[in-house]
């Protein structure tokens, strides 16, 4: 009897499986672990990973992990995915141009535009001019409401900016009403004399005249050279409560454009792109290379410092020469992304065209074979580099109840989509592509503006729901669920994700419907654009029609919404889809360690 481990090491997630084989060839399944995978995918880190998930599997049935008499790895190429920006225009703003701010209590509604007045000044004020008046904390709402009294019937007072939160204490004190703009926390950075415009919107509405590059004209008097440099201004206040805009002298505003770079696709033939074109473009010009070998970015540019960044960061982990690092594939998509206006005193960003690539990076084979010899060496266990990952997978997947011959797999994991399809006289098609769960994460970061990935992934993950009382919650699919014990207060008025057994608050003040909309685009951006991709290369004469049915394996398969996205985008192809079920208790997940444990019953190695 021999004792033989499948590993399978993903972006994510490393798999084991572990079988017994009998003299005379009999085969039996006896225990599976999973532990996060430890290092990038395909290098020496990796081997902490693989012992821990070995221990696992072996403790499940009692035996120590010398027992074992193989281990058997599947061949891992990493993937590495990055965001290349499409068009950045880089606002400069030296002399405190403008407050893109969005105070939790601004007070009263309009627009206004006048010359900046600090409060202690407010005897130098000149009848007939207007006023924008700005106050630090050091003044009460009490002292600033008094001042301003005082000077209202002689000066044209037309807006206020406060570096306190007393915007509503201040206004239920004035003699007239005007908009007031608080929590300025760079106050002193507001140069007076200068002429800005405030804009305060109704509550429920946000700004129509500062995010506008002709309202900004209309209120600065700015001319057409003028009103093109402050569009990027404009475009960060969209969806603002309030906003302030100061109007620079010439020459504090100035604009750099930063140049995206091309591709060269160096494939059955070279092909060049300028990533300006877009996701779509970059595909078709993919597609039309043939095989690739490198993918190259141009030098000094965003994309080419991308590539050179990946192909570095690869070189250093496998301890490589960079020659010996090749960019086989590529996924591109076309995303926003916020872009920081430099200088302004709110941390201010303007959203971006952007394209976020996903990328594999491949190796010579030395690297795996280098994490079979760590292994050997440190657990006395025999170790081979044993299977492509497509190959192993389909192989897994037959062992999900209702299967048979020809069969299809989408193995969906963390950076990469690949694709098999086994006839029934054993002929395998195979391809492996960039692209998968990683990239969803960078998206929904990216084009939310998270703070942290970790956040990114559970809004990948789970669905969501807003606290609308310490009672009930309304999910996003519009249904309400009600609970017999209060919710955390600290949740009321949040939305939370409904992880199992427990709910996730999102820290960021974002509505649901527009996480719900960026979250479902990702996945289908990625998720089901791959998957047409990838079937493609692998059904026969490429016609999609010619795959009778596909089962869904690997990680990202157990998401709550992908196979369904995938069912329907297959259903205009007659094609059946649906969850795998390895050995019939494992889920999709499993399927290439399982795989490798059935390629030796004919192997033998």
């Amino acid at each position: 009897m021999k004792l033989i481990a499948g590993v399978d090491i993903g972006n994510s997630t490393t798999e084991v499986c572990v079988g017994e084989v009998s003299g005379s060839g009999g085969f039996r399944f006896l225990s599976s672990a999973s532990r996060m995978t430890t290092g990038t995918k395909g290098t020496l880190p990796n081997v902490l990973g693989i012992r821990s998930a070995l221990e696992e599997a072996m403790d499940a049935i009692r035996r120590p992990v010398s027992d074992l008499d193989l281990v058997r790895l599947n061949e891992a190429a990493p993937v590495i995915g990055d965001t290349a920006m499409e068009t950045i225009t880089e606002t400069i703003i030296t002399e405190s141009s403008m407050i893109g701010h969005n105070p939790s209590t601004p007070a009263g509604a309009g627009v206004a535009a006048g010359e900046l007045l600090s409060i202690r000044n407010l005897w130098k004020g000149r009848p007939g001019t207007s006023y924008i008046v700005f106050a630090e904390n050091r003044f009460s709402f009490e002292e600033t409401a008094r001042r301003l009294n005082q000077y209202i019937p002689e000066l044209d007072i037309c807006g206020l900016i406060l570096q306190a939160d007393e915007a509503v204490l201040v206004e239920n004190r004035l003699s007239r009403k005007i908009p007031i703009i608080d929590e300025v926390k760079h106050i002193h950075k507001v140069p007076e004399g200068k002429m800005a415009a405030i804009e305060v919107a109704l509550p429920g509405t946000s700004i129509r005249m500062l995010s506008n590059p002709y309202g900004i004209a209309t209120l600065l008097g700015l001319t057409a050279e003028e009103t093109r440099q402050v569009t990027p201004i404009a475009k960060s206040l969209i969806g603002k409560r309030s906003a302030v805009v100061i109007r620079t002298p010439n020459g504090n505003v100035t604009e750099n454009v930063l140049p995206a770079g091309e591709i060269t696709i160096r494939g059955g033939q070279t092909v060049k792109v300028n990533i300006d074109a877009g996701a779509e473009e970059i595909m078709q010009s993919l597609a039309s290379a043939g095989e690739i070998e490198d993918i190259e970015g141009q030098p000094d540019t965003n994309v080419g410092n991308m590539f050179s960044r990946i192909k570095s960061g690869m070189a250093d982990v496998a301890k490589v020469h960079g020659e010996d690092i090749r960019i086989t594939d590529i996924l591109a998509v076309d995303t926003l992304a916020p872009v920081a206006v430099s200088g302004a005193l709110a941390g201010e960003t303007c959203m971006e065209k952007a394209v976020g690539i996903a990328a594999m990076v491949k190796t010579q084979h030395l690297p795996m074979q280098k994490i079979a010899e760590r292994l050997e060496n440190e657990l006395h266990v025999k170790a081979v580099v044993a299977g492509v990952e497509a190959v192993m997978a389909s192989l897994g997947a037959l062992t999900t109840p209702g299967t048979t011959l020809p069969l299809a797999i989408l193995d969906m994991g963390g950076g990469s989509t690949d694709a098999a399809v086994l006839e029934r006289d054993g002929t395998v098609r195979t391809t492996h592509q960039a692209g998968a769960g990683e990239l969803v994460s960078m998206l929904i970061q990216t084009e939310l503006g998270l703070k942290s990935r970790v956040t990114a992934e559970q809004i990948k993950k789970y669905p969501m729901g807003k606290v609308e009382s310490l009672f009930h919650l309304r999910l996003e699919n519009g249904a309400m669920q009600f609970f017999e014990d209060s919710i955390d207060p600290r949740y009321f008025g949040h939305v939370v994700l409904l992880s199992p057994g427990e709910m996730l608050k999102i820290e960021e003040d974002i509505p649901m419907e527009r996480i719900l909309e960026v979250r479902r685009d990702a996945k289908k951006k990625v998720f089901v654009r791959n998957a047409l991709r990838a079937l493609q290369a692998v059904a026969s004469d490429h016609d999609l029609k010619k795959i009778p049915n596909v089962v869904l394996v690997g990680g990202s398969a157990e998401d709550f919404e992908i196979p369904e996205m995938l069912t329907e985008a297959l259903a205009e192809y007659r094609i059946v889809c649906g969850r795998g079920n390895i050995r019939g208790s494992e889920g999709p997940r499993n399927a290439v360690a399982t795989g490798l444990l059935l390629s030796y019953i004919g192997s033998r190695t």
